[in-house]
Protein backbone atom coordinates (compact mmCIF):
# COMPACT_ATOMS: atom_id res chain seq x y z
CA UNK A 1 0.00 0.00 0.00
CA UNK A 2 2.79 2.07 0.83
CA UNK A 3 4.16 2.36 -2.50
CA UNK A 4 0.87 4.75 -3.83
CA UNK A 5 2.21 7.37 -2.06
CA UNK A 6 5.48 7.41 -2.15
CA UNK A 7 4.65 10.08 -5.73
CA UNK A 8 3.38 12.41 -3.32
CA UNK A 9 6.47 13.15 -1.53
CA UNK A 10 9.30 15.41 -2.76
CA UNK A 11 12.58 14.13 -4.03
CA UNK A 12 14.96 16.49 -1.76
CA UNK A 13 13.73 16.92 1.98
CA UNK A 14 15.63 19.29 4.53
CA UNK A 15 17.01 18.52 8.14
CA UNK A 16 14.01 18.01 10.02
CA UNK A 17 16.54 18.82 13.04
CA UNK A 18 14.76 22.59 13.01
CA UNK A 19 11.22 21.29 12.26
CA UNK A 20 8.65 22.66 14.50
CA UNK A 21 4.68 22.76 14.76
CA UNK A 22 2.25 25.12 13.78
CA UNK A 23 -0.26 22.45 14.84
CA UNK A 24 -3.46 24.85 15.57
CA UNK A 25 -2.40 26.72 12.47
CA UNK A 26 -4.99 24.32 11.31
CA UNK A 27 -7.99 25.27 14.35
CA UNK A 28 -6.93 29.11 12.76
CA UNK A 29 -8.69 27.62 9.67
CA UNK A 30 -11.65 26.87 12.69
CA UNK A 31 -15.16 27.11 11.36
CA UNK A 32 -16.08 30.50 13.08
CA UNK A 33 -14.74 32.34 9.60
CA UNK A 34 -17.02 30.46 7.79
CA UNK A 35 -19.88 30.35 9.94
CA UNK A 36 -19.57 34.31 9.91
CA UNK A 37 -20.84 33.77 6.52
CA UNK A 38 -24.30 32.63 7.27
CA UNK A 39 -26.56 34.72 7.80
CA UNK A 40 -29.21 34.55 10.84
CA UNK A 41 -32.75 32.94 10.08
CA UNK A 42 -35.40 31.84 12.02
CA UNK A 43 -36.32 28.64 13.16
CA UNK A 44 -40.06 27.47 13.45
CA UNK A 45 -38.37 25.07 16.50
CA UNK A 46 -35.54 23.71 18.28
CA UNK A 47 -35.41 20.09 17.41
CA UNK A 48 -32.83 19.02 14.16
CA UNK A 49 -34.56 20.46 10.77
CA UNK A 50 -34.47 17.86 8.11
CA UNK A 51 -34.54 20.35 5.72
CA UNK A 52 -32.05 19.27 2.68
CA UNK A 53 -33.62 16.59 0.62
CA UNK A 54 -30.74 13.83 1.77
CA UNK A 55 -31.27 10.24 3.00
CA UNK A 56 -28.55 8.85 5.38
CA UNK A 57 -28.02 5.47 3.23
CA UNK A 58 -29.75 3.50 0.49
CA UNK A 59 -32.47 1.58 1.87
CA UNK A 60 -31.73 -1.32 0.28
CA UNK A 61 -27.97 -2.92 2.28
CA UNK A 62 -26.02 -4.74 -0.30
CA UNK A 63 -23.56 -6.89 2.14
CA UNK A 64 -22.54 -9.13 -0.41
CA UNK A 65 -21.18 -6.33 -2.91
CA UNK A 66 -19.69 -4.27 0.68
CA UNK A 67 -17.69 -7.68 1.30
CA UNK A 68 -16.38 -8.21 -2.15
CA UNK A 69 -15.39 -4.11 -2.68
CA UNK A 70 -13.68 -3.92 1.17
CA UNK A 71 -11.91 -7.18 0.02
CA UNK A 72 -10.52 -5.62 -3.63
CA UNK A 73 -9.16 -2.66 -1.60
CA UNK A 74 -7.15 -5.47 0.69
CA UNK A 75 -5.92 -6.99 -2.32
CA UNK A 76 -5.39 -4.60 -4.89
CA UNK A 77 -2.62 -2.76 -3.38
CA UNK A 78 -1.44 -6.17 -2.01
CA UNK A 79 -0.90 -7.35 -5.96
CA UNK A 80 0.71 -4.35 -7.13
CA UNK A 81 3.16 -4.02 -3.94
CA UNK A 82 4.43 -7.56 -4.27
CA UNK A 83 3.77 -8.52 -8.17
CA UNK A 84 4.40 -5.05 -9.89
CA UNK A 85 6.78 -3.05 -7.44
CA UNK A 86 7.97 -6.20 -5.56
CA UNK A 87 8.17 -4.96 -2.05
CA UNK A 88 10.18 -7.26 0.26
CA UNK A 89 7.83 -6.61 3.32
CA UNK A 90 4.98 -7.65 1.28
CA UNK A 91 5.72 -11.04 1.03
CA UNK A 92 3.88 -12.52 3.74
CA UNK A 93 3.42 -16.59 4.92
CA UNK A 94 0.86 -18.10 7.16
CA UNK A 95 3.67 -18.31 9.81
CA UNK A 96 3.84 -14.43 9.28
CA UNK A 97 0.58 -14.74 9.80
CA UNK A 98 -0.14 -16.67 12.57
CA UNK A 99 2.52 -14.66 14.61
CA UNK A 100 0.55 -11.96 14.09
CA UNK A 101 -2.82 -12.91 15.37
CA UNK A 102 -0.80 -13.16 18.78
CA UNK A 103 -1.61 -9.67 20.75
CA UNK A 104 1.84 -9.00 22.08
CA UNK A 105 3.23 -8.60 18.43
CA UNK A 106 1.37 -5.24 17.83
CA UNK A 107 3.66 -2.36 17.94
CA UNK A 108 4.43 1.48 16.96
CA UNK A 109 5.88 1.71 13.97
CA UNK A 110 8.80 3.59 12.54
CA UNK A 111 7.76 4.50 8.84
CA UNK A 112 8.08 7.82 7.48
CA UNK A 113 5.55 10.54 8.51
CA UNK A 114 3.62 10.75 4.61
CA UNK A 115 2.88 7.07 4.69
CA UNK A 116 1.98 7.07 8.69
CA UNK A 117 -0.22 10.15 8.44
CA UNK A 118 -1.83 10.45 5.45
CA UNK A 119 -1.49 7.38 3.31
CA UNK A 120 -2.81 4.77 5.70
CA UNK A 121 -5.98 7.17 6.58
CA UNK A 122 -6.70 7.55 3.01
CA UNK A 123 -6.67 3.98 2.40
CA UNK A 124 -9.31 3.66 5.39
CA UNK A 125 -12.03 5.57 3.54
CA UNK A 126 -12.16 3.04 0.67
CA UNK A 127 -12.77 0.81 3.34
CA UNK A 128 -15.46 2.67 4.93
CA UNK A 129 -17.01 3.25 1.71
CA UNK A 130 -17.12 -0.53 1.07
CA UNK A 131 -19.69 -0.32 2.88
CA UNK A 132 -21.08 2.99 3.53
CA UNK A 133 -21.65 3.23 -0.52
CA UNK A 134 -23.68 0.20 -0.41
CA UNK A 135 -26.63 0.96 2.01
CA UNK A 136 -25.30 1.00 5.20
CA UNK A 137 -24.96 3.94 7.60
CA UNK A 138 -21.85 5.95 9.18
CA UNK A 139 -21.96 4.32 12.24
CA UNK A 140 -22.61 0.89 10.83
CA UNK A 141 -19.61 1.34 8.17
CA UNK A 142 -17.09 2.59 11.24
CA UNK A 143 -16.82 -1.35 12.27
CA UNK A 144 -15.94 -1.97 8.71
CA UNK A 145 -12.98 0.35 8.08
CA UNK A 146 -11.34 -0.89 11.44
CA UNK A 147 -11.97 -4.31 10.33
CA UNK A 148 -10.26 -3.62 6.95
CA UNK A 149 -7.24 -2.03 8.88
CA UNK A 150 -7.00 -5.40 11.01
CA UNK A 151 -7.15 -7.85 8.38
CA UNK A 152 -4.24 -5.75 6.25
CA UNK A 153 -1.64 -5.76 9.74
CA UNK A 154 -2.51 -9.21 10.32
CA UNK A 155 -2.13 -10.37 6.44
CA UNK A 156 -1.13 -7.85 4.32
CA UNK A 157 2.52 -7.47 5.48
CA UNK A 158 5.72 -9.32 6.82
CA UNK A 159 6.00 -6.45 9.38
CA UNK A 160 4.15 -6.42 12.71
CA UNK A 161 1.17 -5.66 13.45
CA UNK A 162 1.43 -1.62 13.59
CA UNK A 163 -0.64 0.03 16.60
CA UNK A 164 -0.46 3.20 14.64
CA UNK A 165 -1.73 2.09 12.00
CA UNK A 166 -5.05 0.67 13.24
CA UNK A 167 -6.18 3.82 14.71
CA UNK A 168 -5.13 6.19 11.68
CA UNK A 169 -6.60 3.53 9.09
CA UNK A 170 -9.61 3.27 11.11
CA UNK A 171 -10.39 6.47 12.74
CA UNK A 172 -8.95 9.22 10.65
CA UNK A 173 -10.62 7.04 7.52
CA UNK A 174 -13.69 6.74 8.77
CA UNK A 175 -13.37 10.55 8.91
CA UNK A 176 -12.13 11.06 5.12
CA UNK A 177 -14.58 8.28 4.06
CA UNK A 178 -17.41 10.02 5.38
CA UNK A 179 -16.21 13.04 3.50
CA UNK A 180 -15.78 11.39 0.70
CA UNK A 181 -19.10 9.96 0.65
CA UNK A 182 -21.02 12.99 0.83
CA UNK A 183 -19.16 14.62 -1.54
CA UNK A 184 -19.68 12.01 -4.28
CA UNK A 185 -23.57 12.51 -4.15
CA UNK A 186 -22.89 15.96 -4.04
CA UNK A 187 -20.87 16.05 -7.66
CA UNK A 188 -23.51 13.84 -9.18
CA UNK A 189 -26.48 15.18 -10.87
CA UNK A 190 -28.44 11.98 -12.96
CA UNK A 191 -30.45 15.36 -14.82
CA UNK A 192 -27.12 16.68 -16.42
CA UNK A 193 -26.20 15.52 -20.18
CA UNK A 194 -22.93 15.81 -22.38
CA UNK A 195 -19.50 16.27 -21.04
CA UNK A 196 -20.54 18.17 -17.68
CA UNK A 197 -22.14 15.12 -16.94
CA UNK A 198 -18.86 12.88 -18.21
CA UNK A 199 -16.77 15.36 -16.26
CA UNK A 200 -18.94 14.61 -12.86
CA UNK A 201 -18.69 11.12 -13.14
CA UNK A 202 -15.00 10.90 -13.04
CA UNK A 203 -14.77 13.59 -10.73
CA UNK A 204 -17.43 11.62 -8.34
CA UNK A 205 -15.11 8.45 -9.04
CA UNK A 206 -11.81 9.63 -8.30
CA UNK A 207 -13.26 11.33 -4.76
CA UNK A 208 -15.04 7.93 -3.87
CA UNK A 209 -14.17 4.94 -6.17
CA UNK A 210 -16.58 2.20 -4.61
CA UNK A 211 -19.41 4.74 -5.47
CA UNK A 212 -18.14 5.14 -8.89
CA UNK A 213 -18.10 1.40 -8.94
CA UNK A 214 -21.69 0.89 -8.01
CA UNK A 215 -22.65 3.39 -10.91
CA UNK A 216 -21.24 1.55 -13.35
CA UNK A 217 -22.50 -1.97 -12.06
CA UNK A 218 -25.67 -0.62 -11.59
CA UNK A 219 -25.81 1.24 -14.91
CA UNK A 220 -26.31 4.29 -13.45
CA UNK A 221 -22.86 5.66 -14.98
CA UNK A 222 -24.21 8.85 -17.88
CA UNK A 223 -27.60 7.71 -17.02
CA UNK A 224 -29.93 10.77 -17.54
CA UNK A 225 -33.04 10.04 -14.90
CA UNK A 226 -34.17 11.96 -12.29
CA UNK A 227 -32.36 12.22 -8.74
CA UNK A 228 -32.68 9.74 -6.56
CA UNK A 229 -33.40 10.27 -2.46
CA UNK A 230 -29.76 9.97 -2.51
CA UNK A 231 -28.77 13.64 -4.12
CA UNK A 232 -27.63 15.86 -1.83
CA UNK A 233 -29.09 19.19 -1.67
CA UNK A 234 -26.92 20.60 1.52
CA UNK A 235 -25.79 24.21 0.71
CA UNK A 236 -21.78 24.13 0.56
CA UNK A 237 -19.60 27.05 1.24
CA UNK A 238 -16.29 27.82 -0.53
CA UNK A 239 -13.26 30.05 -0.40
CA UNK A 240 -10.64 29.80 -2.30
CA UNK A 241 -7.31 32.34 -1.36
CA UNK A 242 -4.10 32.77 -3.25
CA UNK A 243 -1.21 34.53 -1.76
CA UNK A 244 2.16 34.60 -0.37
CA UNK A 245 3.28 33.23 2.97
CA UNK A 246 6.12 33.32 5.24
CA UNK A 247 6.78 30.92 8.22
CA UNK A 248 10.23 31.40 10.96
CA UNK A 249 11.98 29.21 13.54
CA UNK A 250 12.58 31.72 16.47
CA UNK A 251 12.43 34.81 14.15
CA UNK A 252 14.92 33.00 11.76
CA UNK A 253 14.63 32.02 7.95
CA UNK A 254 11.67 33.20 7.16
CA UNK A 255 11.00 33.85 3.40
CA UNK A 256 7.82 34.53 1.34
CA UNK A 257 6.50 31.87 -0.87
CA UNK A 258 3.58 31.45 -3.09
CA UNK A 259 0.41 29.51 -1.93
CA UNK A 260 -2.67 28.32 -2.20
CA UNK A 261 -5.62 27.65 0.17
CA UNK A 262 -8.93 25.85 -0.40
CA UNK A 263 -11.67 25.87 2.17
CA UNK A 264 -15.19 24.19 2.33
CA UNK A 265 -17.68 24.32 4.75
CA UNK A 266 -20.77 21.74 3.98
CA UNK A 267 -23.90 22.52 5.65
CA UNK A 268 -24.08 24.50 9.14
CA UNK A 269 -24.20 23.62 12.65
CA UNK A 270 -27.23 24.74 13.57
CA UNK A 271 -29.35 22.50 11.24
CA UNK A 272 -29.97 18.72 11.12
CA UNK A 273 -27.42 18.22 13.91
CA UNK A 274 -28.50 15.51 14.71
CA UNK A 275 -27.36 13.27 11.74
CA UNK A 276 -23.97 12.66 12.06
CA UNK A 277 -21.55 14.80 9.54
CA UNK A 278 -24.41 17.20 8.51
CA UNK A 279 -21.81 19.67 9.11
CA UNK A 280 -18.36 19.22 7.85
CA UNK A 281 -15.27 22.08 7.54
CA UNK A 282 -12.61 21.12 5.27
CA UNK A 283 -9.36 22.95 4.73
CA UNK A 284 -6.61 22.00 2.81
CA UNK A 285 -3.30 24.16 2.27
CA UNK A 286 -0.32 23.73 -1.26
CA UNK A 287 2.35 26.03 -1.75
CA UNK A 288 6.36 25.67 -2.17
CA UNK A 289 7.55 23.22 -0.38
CA UNK A 290 10.59 20.98 -0.49
CA UNK A 291 8.77 18.36 1.72
CA UNK A 292 5.13 17.96 -0.15
CA UNK A 293 2.92 19.55 -2.47
CA UNK A 294 0.12 19.42 -0.03
CA UNK A 295 0.65 21.10 3.25
CA UNK A 296 -2.12 21.06 5.33
CA UNK A 297 -5.63 19.17 5.37
CA UNK A 298 -7.88 20.27 8.48
CA UNK A 299 -10.69 18.68 8.19
CA UNK A 300 -13.97 17.80 10.86
CA UNK A 301 -17.45 16.61 11.25
CA UNK A 302 -20.47 16.79 13.58
CA UNK A 303 -21.37 13.59 15.53
CA UNK A 304 -24.32 15.15 17.46
CA UNK A 305 -25.11 18.50 18.98
CA UNK A 306 -28.05 19.90 21.11
CA UNK A 307 -29.41 23.36 21.42
CA UNK A 308 -27.84 25.46 23.91
CA UNK A 309 -29.96 29.21 23.69
CA UNK A 310 -32.17 29.76 20.87
CA UNK A 311 -33.41 33.80 20.55
CA UNK A 312 -33.86 36.14 17.29
CA UNK A 313 -30.80 37.91 18.11
CA UNK A 314 -28.69 34.73 20.00
CA UNK A 315 -27.90 30.91 18.62
CA UNK A 316 -25.58 29.15 20.48
CA UNK A 317 -24.96 25.03 19.61
CA UNK A 318 -23.13 22.37 21.27
CA UNK A 319 -21.79 20.26 18.73
CA UNK A 320 -19.16 17.12 19.38
CA UNK A 321 -17.18 16.60 16.17
CA UNK A 322 -14.36 14.04 15.07
CA UNK A 323 -11.31 15.38 13.92
CA UNK A 324 -8.45 14.36 11.41
CA UNK A 325 -5.59 17.31 11.20
CA UNK A 326 -2.39 16.79 9.10
CA UNK A 327 0.27 19.23 8.56
CA UNK A 328 3.49 18.78 6.50
CA UNK A 329 5.96 21.64 5.05
CA UNK A 330 9.47 23.01 5.05
CA UNK A 331 8.84 24.79 8.69
CA UNK A 332 7.08 21.92 10.66
CA UNK A 333 4.94 18.88 10.53
CA UNK A 334 2.29 17.40 12.48
CA UNK A 335 -0.79 15.26 12.72
CA UNK A 336 -3.86 14.26 15.43
CA UNK A 337 -6.99 12.77 15.59
CA UNK A 338 -9.43 13.45 17.93
CA UNK A 339 -12.82 14.29 19.10
CA UNK A 340 -13.89 17.58 20.67
CA UNK A 341 -17.26 19.03 22.07
CA UNK A 342 -17.72 22.53 20.82
CA UNK A 343 -19.82 25.40 21.63
CA UNK A 344 -20.86 27.80 18.10
CA UNK A 345 -22.44 31.11 19.13
CA UNK A 346 -23.77 33.92 16.76
CA UNK A 347 -24.64 36.63 17.96
CA UNK A 348 -26.42 39.90 16.05
CA UNK A 349 -25.90 42.87 17.84
CA UNK A 350 -27.36 45.33 15.07
CA UNK A 351 -28.08 44.66 11.42
CA UNK A 352 -24.65 45.42 11.06
CA UNK A 353 -22.49 43.68 13.91
CA UNK A 354 -22.51 40.09 14.12
CA UNK A 355 -20.20 38.09 16.58
CA UNK A 356 -19.53 34.53 16.20
CA UNK A 357 -16.91 32.65 18.79
CA UNK A 358 -16.44 28.93 19.27
CA UNK A 359 -15.16 27.30 22.26
CA UNK A 360 -14.16 23.42 22.17
CA UNK A 361 -12.06 21.11 24.30
CA UNK A 362 -11.45 17.07 24.44
CA UNK A 363 -9.50 14.44 23.85
CA UNK A 364 -6.42 13.72 21.80
CA UNK A 365 -6.16 10.15 20.91
CA UNK A 366 -3.19 10.15 18.52
CA UNK A 367 -1.23 12.42 17.59
CA UNK A 368 2.03 12.51 15.56
CA UNK A 369 4.52 15.22 17.19
CA UNK A 370 8.35 16.45 15.80
CA UNK A 371 10.54 14.99 18.57
CA UNK A 372 14.47 16.88 18.39
CA UNK A 373 15.90 13.74 19.71
CA UNK A 374 15.12 10.96 17.07
CA UNK A 375 15.66 7.75 18.87
CA UNK A 376 12.80 5.21 17.62
CA UNK A 377 13.71 5.19 13.78
CA UNK A 378 12.03 8.29 13.32
CA UNK A 379 11.53 11.79 13.59
CA UNK A 380 8.36 12.31 15.40
CA UNK A 381 6.84 10.66 18.74
CA UNK A 382 3.63 9.25 19.25
CA UNK A 383 1.33 10.89 21.67
CA UNK A 384 -2.00 11.17 23.23
CA UNK A 385 -3.12 14.13 24.83
CA UNK A 386 -5.97 17.14 25.43
CA UNK A 387 -6.75 20.33 23.39
CA UNK A 388 -8.47 23.46 23.80
CA UNK A 389 -9.83 26.41 21.90
CA UNK A 390 -11.63 29.50 21.78
CA UNK A 391 -11.91 32.18 19.28
CA UNK A 392 -14.47 35.01 18.25
CA UNK A 393 -14.90 36.69 14.87
CA UNK A 394 -16.51 40.40 14.70
CA UNK A 395 -17.95 40.98 11.48
CA UNK A 396 -18.92 44.90 10.81
CA UNK A 397 -21.43 45.19 7.76
CA UNK A 398 -20.54 42.15 6.50
CA UNK A 399 -17.29 43.99 4.69
CA UNK A 400 -14.84 44.01 7.31
CA UNK A 401 -14.11 41.23 9.19
CA UNK A 402 -11.48 40.22 12.40
CA UNK A 403 -10.88 37.31 14.46
CA UNK A 404 -8.33 36.50 17.01
CA UNK A 405 -8.18 33.17 18.37
CA UNK A 406 -6.01 30.66 20.96
CA UNK A 407 -5.21 27.13 20.62
CA UNK A 408 -3.81 25.02 23.02
CA UNK A 409 -2.44 21.23 23.82
CA UNK A 410 -1.17 18.94 26.27
CA UNK A 411 0.94 16.06 25.16
CA UNK A 412 2.07 12.91 26.86
CA UNK A 413 4.03 10.07 24.42
CA UNK A 414 2.97 6.64 23.84
CA UNK A 415 5.74 5.62 21.82
CA UNK A 416 9.30 7.47 21.89
CA UNK A 417 11.10 9.64 24.15
CA UNK A 418 9.45 10.39 27.60
CA UNK A 419 8.57 14.15 27.28
CA UNK A 420 5.51 16.52 28.06
CA UNK A 421 4.49 18.76 25.19
CA UNK A 422 2.70 22.06 25.06
CA UNK A 423 1.64 23.75 22.25
CA UNK A 424 -0.02 27.47 22.08
CA UNK A 425 -1.08 29.82 19.25
CA UNK A 426 -2.27 33.04 19.14
CA UNK A 427 -3.85 34.19 15.53
CA UNK A 428 -5.87 36.42 14.01
CA UNK A 429 -7.40 37.62 10.56
CA UNK A 430 -8.11 41.26 9.61
CA UNK A 431 -10.10 41.88 6.21
CA UNK A 432 -12.16 43.74 3.44
CA UNK A 433 -14.42 42.35 1.27
CA UNK A 434 -13.82 44.05 -2.21
CA UNK A 435 -16.69 43.24 -4.14
CA UNK A 436 -18.96 40.42 -3.77
CA UNK A 437 -17.14 37.03 -3.74
CA UNK A 438 -14.09 38.69 -3.36
CA UNK A 439 -11.99 40.34 -0.94
CA UNK A 440 -8.26 40.70 0.76
CA UNK A 441 -6.84 39.23 4.01
CA UNK A 442 -3.85 39.42 6.35
CA UNK A 443 -3.06 36.89 8.70
CA UNK A 444 -0.29 37.40 11.53
CA UNK A 445 0.23 34.68 13.95
CA UNK A 446 2.63 33.64 16.78
CA UNK A 447 2.43 29.87 17.63
CA UNK A 448 5.17 27.83 20.30
CA UNK A 449 6.18 24.54 20.99
CA UNK A 450 7.47 23.70 24.19
CA UNK A 451 9.15 20.35 25.11
CA UNK A 452 9.78 19.23 28.50
CA UNK A 453 11.93 15.85 28.39
CA UNK A 454 12.84 13.12 30.98
CA UNK A 455 16.89 12.27 29.62
CA UNK A 456 17.17 15.12 27.04
CA UNK A 457 17.21 18.87 27.30
CA UNK A 458 13.77 20.91 27.15
CA UNK A 459 12.51 21.91 23.64
CA UNK A 460 11.54 25.56 22.93
CA UNK A 461 10.89 26.88 19.31
CA UNK A 462 8.76 29.47 18.11
CA UNK A 463 6.77 30.16 14.81
CA UNK A 464 5.92 33.66 13.65
CA UNK A 465 4.11 33.59 10.51
CA UNK A 466 2.56 36.00 8.19
CA UNK A 467 0.41 35.60 4.90
CA UNK A 468 -1.32 38.06 2.79
CA UNK A 469 -3.82 36.66 -0.22
CA UNK A 470 -6.88 37.65 -1.77
CA UNK A 471 -9.50 35.69 -1.33
CA UNK A 472 -12.92 34.59 -3.59
CA UNK A 473 -15.90 32.43 -1.87
CA UNK A 474 -19.15 31.59 -3.07
CA UNK A 475 -22.33 29.88 -1.96
CA UNK A 476 -22.80 26.52 -3.79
Amino acid sequence: MKIFYLSLKKTKYTSVSLSGILFFFLFYFSPLTLVAQYQFRPLPYRESIPKNNYRDSLVKKRFGRSVFLLSTTELAPWIFDRYVVKEPWINTSINNIGKHLNPNSWFWDSDDFLTNQFAHPSHGSIFFNAFRSNGYSFWQSVPATFAGSYVWEIAGETQAPSINDFINTGFAGSILGEFTHRFANKILNNRSRGLKRQANEVMALIVNPANGFNRIIDGKWGKVNDNSVEKDTTKVYVEFDAGMRRFSVNNLNGNFSWYGRFKLLYGSPYENYRSPFSFISINTEFGKSLKSNVNLISAYGSLTGFWVQYTDKTQQMALLTANYDYINNDAFFYSSENIKLNLFSKFKISNKIKISTTFGTGPIFLAAVPDPYPNYGRAYDFCWGAGLGAGVMISLDDRFFYGINYRGAWFKTYSGNASDNFLHTLTSELGFKIIKGCSISAEPGYFALLGHYKHYPDYDKTYPYLRISVRFNALL
